[in-house]
Protein backbone atom coordinates (compact mmCIF):
# COMPACT_ATOMS: atom_id res chain seq x y z
CA UNK A 1 0.00 0.00 0.00
CA UNK A 2 1.31 3.51 -0.95
CA UNK A 3 1.16 6.98 0.83
CA UNK A 4 -2.16 7.87 1.39
CA UNK A 5 -3.91 10.27 3.79
CA UNK A 6 -7.71 10.04 5.71
CA UNK A 7 -8.82 13.76 5.04
CA UNK A 8 -12.40 15.33 6.11
CA UNK A 9 -14.24 17.89 3.59
CA UNK A 10 -18.21 18.68 4.31
CA UNK A 11 -18.76 16.51 7.12
CA UNK A 12 -17.53 13.32 5.03
CA UNK A 13 -14.40 11.71 5.31
CA UNK A 14 -11.98 10.18 2.63
CA UNK A 15 -9.15 8.41 2.00
CA UNK A 16 -6.72 9.98 -0.79
CA UNK A 17 -3.32 9.60 -2.53
CA UNK A 18 -1.71 11.02 -4.87
CA UNK A 19 -2.99 11.03 -8.34
CA UNK A 20 -6.73 10.76 -6.97
CA UNK A 21 -10.03 12.64 -8.52
CA UNK A 22 -12.63 12.52 -6.25
CA UNK A 23 -16.16 14.25 -6.07
CA UNK A 24 -16.55 16.60 -2.87
CA UNK A 25 -19.21 18.92 -1.94
CA UNK A 26 -19.37 21.90 -3.25
CA UNK A 27 -16.18 24.39 -2.90
CA UNK A 28 -16.82 28.27 -3.93
CA UNK A 29 -13.67 28.51 -5.92
CA UNK A 30 -12.59 28.80 -9.82
CA UNK A 31 -11.49 26.38 -11.57
CA UNK A 32 -7.56 25.71 -11.72
CA UNK A 33 -7.41 26.70 -8.16
CA UNK A 34 -5.49 25.02 -5.30
CA UNK A 35 -7.32 23.44 -2.33
CA UNK A 36 -5.70 22.87 0.97
CA UNK A 37 -7.08 20.16 3.10
CA UNK A 38 -5.82 21.23 6.74
CA UNK A 39 -8.08 18.61 8.60
CA UNK A 40 -5.92 15.29 8.04
CA UNK A 41 -7.12 12.42 10.51
CA UNK A 42 -4.54 9.62 9.17
CA UNK A 43 -1.40 9.77 7.08
CA UNK A 44 0.26 6.83 5.87
CA UNK A 45 3.28 6.23 3.78
CA UNK A 46 3.48 2.72 3.25
CA UNK A 47 4.79 1.40 7.09
CA UNK A 48 4.57 4.42 9.00
CA UNK A 49 1.23 5.37 10.09
CA UNK A 50 0.32 8.39 12.22
CA UNK A 51 -2.93 8.52 13.77
CA UNK A 52 -3.95 12.61 14.77
CA UNK A 53 -6.42 13.33 18.01
CA UNK A 54 -8.14 14.63 16.33
CA UNK A 55 -5.94 15.49 13.22
CA UNK A 56 -2.27 15.30 12.58
CA UNK A 57 -0.37 18.36 13.63
CA UNK A 58 1.12 19.81 10.86
CA UNK A 59 0.16 17.77 7.83
CA UNK A 60 -1.90 19.35 5.45
CA UNK A 61 -3.06 17.93 1.16
CA UNK A 62 -2.89 19.71 -1.82
CA UNK A 63 -5.54 19.50 -4.15
CA UNK A 64 -6.07 21.52 -7.92
CA UNK A 65 -9.91 22.17 -8.25
CA UNK A 66 -10.63 20.29 -11.79
CA UNK A 67 -14.91 21.37 -11.53
CA UNK A 68 -17.89 21.82 -10.59
CA UNK A 69 -20.33 18.40 -11.30
CA UNK A 70 -23.79 17.23 -10.48
CA UNK A 71 -24.05 14.08 -8.74
CA UNK A 72 -26.84 11.68 -9.10
CA UNK A 73 -30.91 12.43 -9.69
CA UNK A 74 -32.17 11.14 -5.87
CA UNK A 75 -36.18 10.48 -6.28
CA UNK A 76 -38.57 10.84 -2.79
CA UNK A 77 -41.89 9.94 -2.87
CA UNK A 78 -44.22 10.55 0.34
CA UNK A 79 -47.53 9.86 1.32
CA UNK A 80 -50.43 9.47 3.73
CA UNK A 81 -52.41 6.74 3.48
CA UNK A 82 -56.53 7.22 3.00
CA UNK A 83 -56.64 10.89 2.84
CA UNK A 84 -54.92 11.07 -1.19
CA UNK A 85 -51.90 12.93 -0.15
CA UNK A 86 -49.05 12.05 -2.44
CA UNK A 87 -45.85 13.98 -3.47
CA UNK A 88 -42.79 13.30 -5.72
CA UNK A 89 -39.49 15.05 -5.48
CA UNK A 90 -35.91 14.54 -6.86
CA UNK A 91 -32.86 16.45 -5.71
CA UNK A 92 -29.29 16.30 -7.23
CA UNK A 93 -26.34 17.67 -5.58
CA UNK A 94 -23.85 20.34 -6.46
CA UNK A 95 -20.61 18.62 -6.16
CA UNK A 96 -16.50 19.94 -6.89
CA UNK A 97 -14.67 17.79 -9.03
CA UNK A 98 -10.79 17.78 -7.36
CA UNK A 99 -7.26 16.12 -8.25
CA UNK A 100 -4.93 15.25 -4.77
CA UNK A 101 -1.46 16.29 -6.23
CA UNK A 102 0.65 15.97 -2.85
CA UNK A 103 0.29 14.72 0.48
CA UNK A 104 2.62 16.63 3.16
Amino acid sequence: MGKFAVIKTGGKQYKVSEGDVLDIEKLEINKGDKVIFSEVLLISDGENVKVGTPTVEGSVVEAVFVDQVKGEKVKGFKFKAKSRYRRRYGHRQQLSKVEIKKIK
